[in-house]
């Protein structure tokens, strides 16, 4: 937890309560991603207001990087400005990108532990592939 990972590691840090996560994440230094996991929007909201972050995805991880149409980039010490279409031009401002997954994404399916419904969607798939 001393540097930057760059790998398929995610840390898991214990916390007591949302006032020492917005605490963790305030005594650090900025990160370049937050996640947010959880059906209560007041305090999804303000965890968004209360912390900086490169950017954030709501219920998922990593979907904030693949939108286009959102900026990447990092605050401070996990990157300077941003990218993403129009949003070049505005890498000497930062805005805090958010990304909310729906709860019937189709990316669920994805992810363990795969209903009877999604083995036979995949199968139907492998053969037009």
């Amino acid at each position: 937890m001393k540097e930057e990972i760059f790998g398929p590691i995610l840390p898991v840090l214990s916390v007591s309560g949302r006032e020492d996560a917005i605490a963790r994440i305030n005594r650090g230094d900025r990160p370049l991603a937050l996640y947010w996991f959880g059906d209560d929007a007041q305090a999804r909201d303000e965890m968004l207001a209360r912390t900086i972050a490169g950017g954030v995805t709501v219920n998922d991880t990593l979907w904030h990087v693949a939108q286009e149409n959102l900026p990447f980039g990092g605050v401070g010490k996990s990157g300077i400005g941003a990218y993403h279409g129009e949003k070049g031009f505005e890498t000497f401002s930062h805005l805090k990108p958010v990304f909310y997954q729906s709860r019937f994404a189709s990316s669920k399916m994805l992810y363990p532990p795969f209903s009877v419904k999604t083995d036979k969607i995949l199968k139907m798939a492998r053969k037009f592939i």
